[in-house]
């Protein structure tokens, strides 16, 4: 049986297409409600000249950041993901998947201002990768991670494992995703033992809500 992290990568494959064409046609209710507003506005507030989108998907977030005037990089593990970022116009990104990252085998730049991850820490060993950003980042740099909120998200179970997303409810034809969950308390550890110290926590939530969409961190480099 393959690996949660190799069915992870397989499943950003096959769903690609309907990835895109779900974040285009803005059928996500959550992002066009706060999640996208919220890590926008996340790293517009640390006023970056140079951004690294890491997970940059079909590239929305770096179309916004350019065109005010940022100059955003971005990454990502899947070919057709990136093919589309960059007919809609970004031009700076890069296939790379997270294991090159970590080891170096990809050269997306560094010096970056700001690095950050829009829902994609989803494998279970994000310290190394965390480092690895942490490396890439100008003096003073900060990392902005928003992810599904634990609480929200734990379902009954509060404890760190490998959940499955099955995109109920999405349209098209999608293949379970397996996605690694993790309590607050971890993603905390796995900030610092990856050499960060958490500068701001936000919990993203529509006015109609009785519960937060989204976790939101903003971590600085330790010392």
């Amino acid at each position: 049986m393959p690996a949660p992290e190799t069915t992870l990568l397989d499943s950003w494959h096959h769903n690609a297409r309907s990835w895109i064409e779900a974040i285009r046609s803005g059928t996500i209710e959550s992002r066009q409600q706060v999640t996208n507003q919220a890590i926008l506005l996340a790293v517009l507030s640390r006023q970056p000249e140079r951004v690294l989108d890491l997970g940059c998907g079909e590239g929305w977030l770096l179309r916004a950041l350019a065109e005010r005037g940022i100059e955003a990089v971005g990454v990502d593990g899947d070919a057709t993901l990136i093919e589309a970022a960059r007919a809609a116009g970004s031009s700076r990104v890069h296939v790379a998947s997270y294991e090159e990252l970590v080891e170096a085998k990809a050269d997306i730049g560094s010096d970056y201002d700001l690095i950050c991850a829009n829902f994609a820490l989803l494998h279970q060993d994000i310290i190394p990768l965390l480092a690895a950003m942490n490396a890439l980042l100008a003096p003073g740099g900060a990392l902005v991670i928003q992810t599904l909120h634990p609480w929200t998200a734990a379902a009954g179970d509060y404890q760190d494992g490998w959940r499955e997303e099955t995109f109920t409810g999405f349209k098209g034809q999608w293949q379970p995703m397996p996605w690694y969950f993790r309590t607050l308390s971890s993603w905390l550890n796995a900030l610092d033992m990856a050499g960060f110290r958490l500068a701001g926590l936000q919990e993203p939530q529509h006015p109609q809500s009785p519960v937060p969409q989204s976790l939101l961190l903003v971590a600085e480099q330790r010392g």
